[in-house]
């Protein structure tokens, strides 16, 4: 079966892959989106970028990811990328609550499934890959939405909202981008952003700290706070300003490939229900998207890909909830397959379609 994967592209993308084919030493960054549990949709897809197609790459390649994004990438920058996305996968698919959990909870959840794939020595590996550069999306809270308390947080948030209603720009006076990177490549951000970014190195000491941070979801987890050699504050998850990478890539003729579970960029968490925030023209020329279809969507359990409602609509059916996920899991494999396929034999330069969906 054929039509799985959908290739959009932005204006210099698509005339590079149409000329050429798409190459691995053509790719310059590769991007993440925050999205919970629709990652799991991209599990073998990632596996192929990571482990076939990207194995005999010697260039320096940016990985810049926000939220869940930024842990697919942690596994895959491991020394070894398979087992490390395995036992992220395994982990995260058997997470489980008994009954609606604190935010606490949630937390110490999150950090047991990141120890699962990610011991001291795969953070070594992450800082010393030969070629993968890992960059993590979080963001530094301002107040009121700085504190952990339930109903300061909620009412900030709330403001956060209406203010994002008027005014994208407006999340500034709530939020800080702030970069965790890896020192030895410049980041793959551009300082020419609506919000300005605060840019950090990452050591051994604060990796998993600003990965935690960067998934840590406002009133479901509690925030991360003082990450070391980093500046002081409550840090949370970079989705609030980036949630699908509106960003400003590093400007030159490698192409970003985007791995995404939709067809659609969201610029931020809040922008979801926003059907005119579209991600800029000028962001996305380089960009390649490389989404599941929606017939491909359609066939999977439940007409769609995992999200954190599962929780709630197998609530009381554990064993049913990750029955369903492992099948997503499963059927991904056609996805990883139609890649290397499309690249391998230049396929992709006929499936390739511009990126319309712009500003």
């Amino acid at each position: 079966m054929s039509g799985n994967l959908i290739f959009l592209a932005g204006q210099n993308a698509l005339s590079i892959i149409k000329e050429e084919g798409l190459q691995p030493d053509r790719i310059k960054v590769i991007a993440g989106a925050a999205g919970g549990p629709k990652w799991l949709v991209l599990s073998h897809l990632d596996r192929v970028i990571f482990s076939q197609w990207l194995g005999s790459r010697k260039n320096p390649l940016s990985l810049i990811g926000t939220s869940i994004g930024s842990w697919r990438f942690a596994a895959a920058s491991t020394g070894h990328p398979m087992e490390s996305i395995e036992q992220f996968q395994s982990a995260y698919i058997h997470q489980s609550y008994q009954s609606k959990p604190t935010m606490e909870q949630v937390s110490h959840t999150s950090a047991a499934v990141l120890n699962t794939y990610l011991g001291d020595k795969k953070v070594h590996d992450i800082l010393n890959h030969p070629y993968l550069r890992l960059n993590i999306i979080t963001v530094r809270s301002k107040w009121p939405v700085a504190s952990d308390n339930k109903a300061l947080l909620a009412a900030g948030l709330a403001a956060a909202v209406i203010a994002n209603s008027v005014s994208r720009n407006l999340l500034k006076c709530f939020f800080e981008r702030v970069l965790f990177y890896d020192a030895r490549c410049q980041p793959p951000l551009l300082d020419t952003d609506r919000f300005p970014t605060r840019k950090t190195p990452l050591n051994a000491m604060n990796l998993k700290y600003a990965l935690l941070a960067s998934g840590s979801i406002p009133l479901v987890m509690s925030g991360i706070k003082n990450i070391p050699h980093a500046p002081e504050g409550m840090y949370r998850d970079g989705g609030l300003l980036d949630y699908h990478l509106d960003i400003s890539f590093t400007k030159d003729d490698g192409i970003v490939l985007f791995p995404h579970y939709m067809n659609r960029i969201i610029p931020g968490w809040m922008d979801k229900k926003f059907a005119g925030r579209k991600p800029s023209r000028r962001n996305m020329d380089n960009v390649l998207l490389v989404s599941p279809s929606s017939r491909f969507i359609e066939s999977l359990p439940c007409k769609k890909i995992p999200d954190r409602n599962d929780f709630y609509l197998f609530k009381g059916r554990q064993a049913d909830r990750i029955s369903c996920w492992n099948s997503v899991v499963e059927r991904s494999r056609q996805l990883g397959e139609e890649f290397f396929d499309a690249v391998q034999t230049g396929k992709i330069q006929k499936l390739i379609k511009p990126m319309k969906n712009v500003k």
